[in-house]
């Protein structure tokens, strides 16, 4: 006779499990709290659902800081290739962009929303809208879960897929931390990865809007060891520093404010120190009679001018001729290291994914099955592991919910 499971949770992870249990021939039940199904998928990618990457499961691997290990075996069951497949056998076009990132066709999260959707209830998987009270066990083994109204439901098996800590709005209020605690699982403390940084001072703010992009950064602790380096794009805001190369450089940021961070800015990466001040001599020279303030506009952006200048302590209008070799040369420390204290990173609610959850090796890393009790098993977000963007922590979702799934509609034998 067929597996009866439930699983908690309409978004990728929780949906992924669905069809795929139900493929092999479970009776699946989802619980879902919101109306619609995968509210977050709605915005993911700006909205346009950045579905994978198109790389290798290793490749996918050596992008996620926290839990690659573990989800070594999940990846290579439901690796980028198949998640690709698996959309388009469903009849979404898919496209492959910047940096191997695949997008629908039609740049529309809601088509991929509706294929997940509409194969649900091909596989006549059973929606009940509402809110789980508690997973019922008995003897730690799992025997299904008493809703908010009281209504219980039985199930041989539970995934739970009710995702992290990042944007309530979502329906993700880290309700699956408490059943997992309840249950006897550890819980590694949410904070916000891939999340916005908060600077220590306010001469981001004065930059508030200036996009930069091919520049590197580094993030040094206070230690001065260098915990971070990529190029990017960064954007200035009135909080401090966001954009793709500051949101993964977010992932590597813990306990603040016990450990103090410095992001240094290249400004100029393709300049070695002694082409960069060629360069200046250079600029220098065809504007010799112009006051300092009004000389760098061919280096810098207009935004960032005032703030240079402050920071080089040159008046603003030394003549172009009377600079010194000594000014000159802090003016290249500058652009070459631009340093943004850090004072944290914006609210978890923020974050684009969470970094913390359940305690990954309190859980089989080939089944997602729990190891503190029988029939009770994890997938998506609310396991403590994310990666960089890309795609990447999508494809988390959708190889964990497969190994979930999968395995929970396993007979025993």
């Amino acid at each position: 006779m067929s597996r009866k499971i439930l699983v908690i949770g309409g978004g990728a992870a929780g949906m992924m499990a669905a069809i795929t249990a139900a493929r092999q021939g479970a009776r699946v039940s989802l619980v879902e709290r919101n109306e619609k199904m995968g509210r977050k998928l709605y915005i993911t990618g700006k909205g346009r659902c950045n579905v994978t990457n198109d790389c290798s499961a290793q490749q996918v691997l050596a992008q996620i800081p926290h839990g690659s290990r573990f989800l070594y075996s999940a990846m290579n069951q439901f690796p980028p290739e198949e998640v690709k497949r698996f959309f388009q056998d469903l009849h979404v076009e898919l496209k492959t962009e910047r940096g191997n990132r695949v997008f629908p066709v039609s740049d529309c999260a809601t088509d991929i929303i509706d294929a997940l959707v509409r194969e649900m209830k091909k596989l006549r998987v059973q929606v009940i809208h509402g809110r789980v009270k508690k997973i019922q066990v008995n003897e730690m083994v799992v025997t299904g879960v008493v809703l908010e109204n009281g209504v219980e439901l039985t199930a041989d098996c539970v995934i739970v897929c009710t995702g992290g800590a990042s944007y309530p709005a979502t329906g993700s209020t880290g309700d699956g931390y408490s059943f997992a605690s309840e249950l006897g699982h550890t819980i590694v403390p949410p904070r916000g990865s891939l999340v916005p940084l908060v600077e220590q001072g306010t001469d981001c703010k004065k930059m508030q809007g200036l996009s930069l992009k091919n520049v590197l950064i580094k993030v040094e602790n206070q230690k001065k060891k260098v915990v971070f380096e990529e190029f990017g794009e960064l954007l200035f805001t009135h909080f401090g520093l966001s954009g793709p190369v500051i949101l993964s450089a977010s992932t590597h940021l813990d306990d603040f404010p016990q450990n103090k961070y410095t992001v240094i800015i290249d400004l100029k990466p393709a300049l070695e120190e002694k082409k960069l001040d060629e360069r200046l001599l250079r600029e220098f020279k065809a504007q010799t009679n112009k006051a300092f303030q009004n000389a760098l506009g061919g280096l810098l952006p207009r935004l960032m001018i005032p703030v240079i200048i402050e920071r080089s302590g040159i008046p603003p209008e030394t003549k172009v001729h009377d600079l010194t070799k000594g000014q000159r040369r802090t003016l290249l420390e500058l652009l070459k290291h631009f340093q943004v204290e850090l004072q944290g990173t914006r609210p978890v609610a923020e974050a684009i994914v969470t970094s913390g959850g359940v305690k990954l090796n309190e859980v089989n890393p080939t089944t997602m099955e729990s190891k503190r009790g029988s029939g009770l098993y994890f997938a998506g977000e609310l396991l403590d592991a994310d990666g960089y963007t890309g795609g990447f922590n999508l494809q988390i979702a959708w190889a964990t919910g497969y190994a979930a799934g999968r395995h929970a509609a396993k007979i025993p034998t």
